[in-house]
Parts: structure tokens; C-alpha cells; sequence
């Protein structure tokens, strides 16, 4: 399974890029565990001074592949342990170096949250951002409940997460989710090339200007608790369960 998340350096840079299209990238538990470790690593290796994110051409990701994801986030809140997801997300706002993505094609709940959390996004015209949490019966995660009207405004905000609303390229470039638009043939290379430029200044400078960008996560650390409290509050429920079942059974396209 760790085979569908490539991991590699390019100079300074380490690059992690899913591989599952068949699957539209659709993350499991495994590719969770893989993306945490590339991320130790960028981390702690002195060499490294960004990472990149991406997929595979023509597909970001779907979000949560839901058969291994209801499995593991049943057995986590039974047995009160963090999903692979969930300790993903944390990896996510703690991480302590510029953090780039390359998105092409779909982008799917996590795969739309986690550019919240991103230094720099860089999207394909083909990119379509989706928060589908409620129409799931669930509620937002990674902190996207307190990051996106902060960064879309209030009415933005409640039009993508609670009508659930996706959005193209154009529209995150607006709300400012997004840096630029690059076609799809020089996307990475773009990505790769301003990681590049990151990872190349003084380094303590910039990692000292990026907390200075972030600011006290405190407050963001603790809406995560409580988003992921209510998370598995709400997965129990019978409207969850049924609005599972019925996205199972929709015809696949």
C-alpha cells in the first residue's frame, strides 16, 4: 500500500505524490500513515527545506476511500485512538516548513482542507475544490470550520461548507485558496520550482517569518479537537449512516 504514495527528493525538496488513480486517489488508512512519515522526514532532515504535494495527472484526490475510512474511524471511536486521518490533519498544522501543493483535477474534502494548511497552492485549470462533509452527515475537519471563513469570509464560507458547493480554479484563485492557475503541463515543475526558491533562503529567517504568518495556533488546534470530537459524534449517527449508504450506492461515473 505505501506504493501509492511515491516519495522522493528533488534537491531540497521532497515531493510525496499519490498514486492510486484507478482509485482517484482516494486515501486509505496506509497512504495516511505514508504522507505522516514524509512529513517527519521533511522535518527533521536539515537538507530539506520544503515539501510538495501532488497527484496523480488529471486527479488530486476523492477524499477518503469510505470503505477503509468508516472501518478505521469506527474502530478508533470505539477503542478512543486517533485515525491515521486524523493524526494526518495534525501533522498538517504543525508542520514546521513551507508546505506547497500541486492540484489537478478533483480535490475532495481533505484534498480541499488540506490547502488551508498549505504555504503556497498552485492549480490546474481543471481543479474542482469540494467540501462534502454535511452532505456526508459529518462535519468539517482540519480546521476548516474556523479557517475558511477566515480566509473566504462568513457567506463564502457557508456557501461551500453548508450548501457543500464545489468550486474550480478560478474561484479559489479569487478566494485566495490558490495562488495561480498553471496548465497542467508545467504544473509540478512550477510547484517544484518556488519550493525550490523556498527551501534556497536563510532558513531560520524563513521558518521564523512563517510562524510569524500563522500565528498562535492554539485557538486552530483546539477547533480541530472539537471538529474531530463531533466528527465521530456524528458518524454514529443513523444520518450519517444513511447518507453513506446511499453515496455507496450512487452510480459510479
Amino acid at each position: 500500500m505505501s506504493a501509492l504514495v511515491d516519495v522522493g527528493r528533488e534537491g531540497a525538496v521532497l515531493l510525496a505524490r499519490l498514486t492510486r488513480p484507478e482509485k482517484k486517489n482516494a486515501l486509505t488508512s496506509a497512504m495516511y500513515e505514508r504522507l505522516i512519515a514524509a512529513f517527519q522526514e521533511a522535518s527533521l532532515d536539515p537538507s530539506l527545506g520544503a515539501l510538495v504535494l501532488t497527484g496523480s495527472p488529471g486527479v488530486f484526490t476523492a477524499g477518503n476511500d469510505i470503505g477503509d475510512f468508516l472501518a478505521a474511524a469506527m474502530q478508533a471511536s470505539a477503542s478512543n485512538v486517533e485515525t491515521a486521518g486524523g493524526r494526518f490533519i495534525r501533522t498538517l498544522a504543525t508542520f514546521d516548513k513551507p508546505l506547497v501543493a500541486a492540484i489537478e483535477g478533483p480535490a475532495v474534502g481533505i484534498g480541499t482542507t488540506l490547502c488551508f494548511h498549505c504555504d503556497l497552492v498552485y492549480a490546474a485549470p481543471s481543479a474542482l475544490f469540494s467540501m462534502p462533509f454535511v452532505n456526508l452527515g459529518i462535519v468539517p475537519e482540519a480546521g476548516s470550520s474556523l479557517l475558511a471563513p477566515l480566509r473566504f469570509g462568513a457567506a463564502r464560507a457557508a456557501q461551500y461548507l453548508l450548501l457543500a458547493e464545489p468550486f474550480g480554479a478560478e474561484t479559489a484563485r479569487e478566494l485566495g485558496l490558490v495562488n495561480a492557475i498553471i496548465e497542467p503541463e508545467a504544473l509540478l515543475a512550477h510547484a517544484l520550482a518556488k519550493a525550490q526558491a523556498l527551501a534556497a533562503k536563510p532558513r531560520e529567517a524563513l521558518l521564523a517569518t512563517r510562524r510569524l504568518l500563522r500565528g498562535d495556533q492554539s485557538a486552530l488546534l483546539q477547533r480541530m479537537d472539537e471538529e474531530m470530537r463531533l466528527f465521530y459524534e456524528r458518524l454514529r449517527s443513523p444520518e450519517a449512516r444513511a447518507a453513506f449508504l446511499a453515496f455507496t450506492q450512487k452510480p459510479k461515473g
